[in-house]
């Protein structure tokens, strides 16, 4: 029994961290950059010219944000974006398009720290770009066709947002944009919680020890080398922060080499993971109800970018 609450005090720790001072800084930030952008009119100019570009994908104009957060911030950065599509009205596929886009492409908190330790930069964000374009066209046009293209009734008209036309009112607005934060931070606790005592757990009853000796022969078989699986399964139950400390050290190690580091990438290097996915259907409701199709059209998405980089690397 003591094991158990020393697993459970340890993951619970670690969440608490992530959420509190990993991903409400990031949002603070984003949500309040957002907000001013919305409350001096520069959102709806962007939105005007880039809605004809995005929509073969199936993506509003917003869409460029996420993308431009997923690749150049963190995993947790769309969060914004799609909380504000959501108010805005967004239909609810639309929201999935985005949100397998979102999910399908590279994240910067991985990919940047482990360019350091050899991964290539310029074919991982080209990779993440395609692959997220994938995601959302194939998502929009395929996995959610049967979603209403209407907003809710509820949301026709977009909220009314602040206007920043005095000090007092980019206080007002940054003020507001925290609050949100918040919230969005503590929705995504409970969910770090539970999956970073799984992994916790797992790797202590060796788990992920026995799981190499089993299948370790038949992914040599395969040709995956089988050092890959302590990354895998760090990085889909605990996220791609530990995917990158666990990488780091087999890196350090000499026991992963900058070839396989950067075809592993597209397998690797992405958000859809469980404490990804507890953070991005935090940003609401609508998005939170559309995570089948979005999920569908993200692993496509990743395929995609799986074999790119192999590809890139044979």
């Amino acid at each position: 029994m003591e094991s158990v609450i020393d697993i459970i005090l340890q993951a619970g720790r670690a969440a608490v961290e992530l959420s509190l001072f990993v991903l409400l800084p990031v949002m603070i930030v984003m949500l309040a950059v957002m907000r001013l952008l919305e409350a001096y009119g520069v959102l709806d100019w962007l939105v005007q010219r880039l809605s004809p570009l995005l929509r073969p994908f199936g993506l509003p104009g917003l869409g460029v944000f996420a993308a431009l957060q997923i690749n150049l911030v963190s995993f947790a950065a769309p969060v914004a974006t799609l909380s504000l599509m959501e108010q805005r009205g967004a239909s609810a596929r639309h929201l999935a398009a985005t949100l397998a886009m979102v999910m399908a492409m590279a994240q910067a908190n991985a990919a940047f720290p482990l360019a350091a330790r050899g991964l290539q930069l310029g074919p991982t964000l080209l990779g993440s770009l395609l692959g997220g374009l994938l995601a959302a066209a194939i998502t929009y046009h395929g996995f959610a066709r049967h979603l209403s293209l209407d907003a809710p009734a509820a949301a026709q008209t977009p909220p009314p947002h602040g206007e920043a036309d005095s000090a007092k009112g980019v206080l007002n607005v940054i003020n507001r944009a925290g609050a949100e934060a918040f919230k969005i931070a503590l929705g995504a606790l409970p969910m770090l919680v539970l999956s970073l005592v799984a992994v916790t757990a797992l790797t202590r009853l060796g788990a992920v020890e026995a799981l190499t000796r089993l299948i370790g022969p038949g992914l040599s078989a395969l040709g995956i080398p089988p050092v890959l699986i302590l990354p895998s399964l760090t990085k889909y139950l605990a996220g791609g922060n530990a995917m990158f400390g666990v990488m780091d050290a087999l890196r350090g190690q000499g026991v992963v080499s900058a070839g396989l580091l950067n075809a592993s990438a597209g397998w690797l290097i992405h958000p859809l993971d469980l404490p990804g996915l507890a953070v991005l259907l935090s940003a609401g409701k609508r998005v939170a109800a559309v995570w089948r199709p979005a999920v569908l059209g993200a692993l496509v998405g990743i395929a995609a970018r799986t074999v790119w980089h192999v590809w890139l690397m044979a």
